[in-house]
């Protein structure tokens, strides 16, 4: 019923136009046949006007479908909240849905946790704090060389993984994260030493 009116609102139709309509066309009914036909009972709808409905029908119970998916998962994972079951819910698209779903998604191993095992964090949250520091970036990588981590730029540039990670795992926006990614990219301010 919630779909029917979406739909009535999107398309500027009358919802008990679309409501025998979608009866008409789950009855398999062809859009072609409902059009010519069945005139009286869709209050005189075109083929486009037809074919409309029964797209965006089709997206809606997709995106219902998805929704249902994203809240099982979320919930198997013991993180589900009302706030978020609620965001989740009043999500309009697939685009909205999977930008809320994104930091719950099962993670598979990445270039950034690769760094965390590492032992990386610590250098990204330097980057992340935009600490103002008196050392070169060489001299701050070095407490984190390892077998795995040869050299300082190594190092960074496993810190610099961890820190895209945050930035695309986190809920905002998509618009604020890429002003977030062309504004600025992050940086530590290093001072000269004074000798």
């Amino acid at each position: 019923m919630e779909n029917i009116a979406k739909i009535a609102r999107e398309l500027k139709i009358d919802s008990k136009q679309v409501e025998a309509t979608i009866d008409l066309l789950e009855a398999d009914n062809t859009i072609p046949f409902i059009a010519r036909y069945r005139k009286e009972i869709t209050g005189s709808l075109d083929e486009e006007q037809i074919r409309d409905i029964a797209d965006l029908l089709e997206k809606l119970r997709a995106l219902d479908e998805r929704r249902d998916t994203v809240i099982k998962t979320i919930a198997d994972q013991g993180q589900l909240t009302e706030e978020l079951k609620a965001n989740i819910l009043a999500a309009e698209t697939r685009v909205q849905l999977e930008d809320i779903y994104q930091p719950y998604k099962p993670k598979r191993k990445t270039r950034a946790s690769v760094a965390r095992e590492n032992g990386l964090q610590p250098l990204a949250d330097l980057i992340l704090d935009q600490a103002l520091v008196n050392q070169t970036l060489a001299e701050l990588g070095l407490p984190y060389l390892s077998e795995a981590v040869p050299d300082p730029n190594v190092a960074w540039s496993g810190a610099r993984d961890i820190v895209a990670e945050i930035i695309s795992d986190n809920t905002i926006s998509p618009t604020s994260r890429i002003e977030i990614i062309l504004g600025a990219e992050p940086t530590i301010a290093i001072t000269k030493k004074h000798n």
